[in-house]
């Protein structure tokens, strides 16, 4: 997937600037959604400093990789 999303200098992203990342990149992911995902599981990996989590975008980008799962040629194909 090739795209014209830049990376800021900053190396974490709190949960907001993570879920928008997430969107503006792959289509997918916002911070409620990370939020849910931090207390029930099944979220990318996060630092917690005081009481802000922030999100890596090694991390972010492994996990909506994950989530999307292998490239199909049809819908026929099995998941």
């Amino acid at each position: 997937m090739t795209s014209n999303i830049v990376k800021p200098e900053r190396l974490y992203l709190r949960r907001k600037e993570a879920g928008e990342y997430l969107k503006s990149a792959y289509g997918f992911g916002s911070g409620k959604t990370l939020a849910k995902l931090a207390t029930e599981g099944g979220g990318p990996e996060f630092f917690k400093a005081g009481n802000v989590a922030l999100y890596s975008y090694d991390a972010l980008d492994s996990w909506a990789k994950e989530k999307m799962g292998a490239p199909r040629r049809s819908t026929a194909e099995a998941a």
